[in-house]
């Protein structure tokens, strides 16, 4: 049986036509091409790390985030990325490649 009715908890603002992600740093939804999406892989030097994927290509797991400084510095600072990617380990992945892509992609 399909359920038709929709929860009090979410917001009726999205497009329901398409795809529907939740930020890790805001934790708001929103329509999946409003996103960035990011996935595990490595950084320029070869190490494992928190990089951008804004063609939303990539293999593998991804989370999805608002492409802004805000949300990104609530990401970091709840340890977003690494729940969200279901990556272990005491450090997790640096994230710079993520801040370097929305610093080009939205100067101040």
């Amino acid at each position: 049986m399909a359920r038709t009715s929709r929860s009090p908890a979410r917001s009726d603002d999205i497009d329901p036509s398409g795809p529907v992600r939740t930020c890790v740093g805001c934790r708001k939804r929103a329509a999946k091409r409003e996103l960035l999406r990011v996935t595990a892989g490595s950084d320029a030097e070869g190490r494992p790390a928190v990089v951008p994927d804004p063609t939303a290509t990539a293999p593998g797991r991804g989370a999805h985030l608002h492409p802004t400084q805000e949300c990104y510095d609530l990401a970091v600072r709840r340890k977003a990325f690494g729940r969200a990617l279901r990556i272990s380990g005491s450090p997790g992945l640096p994230s710079t490649p993520v801040a370097e892509h929305l610093s080009h992609a939205c100067p101040p």
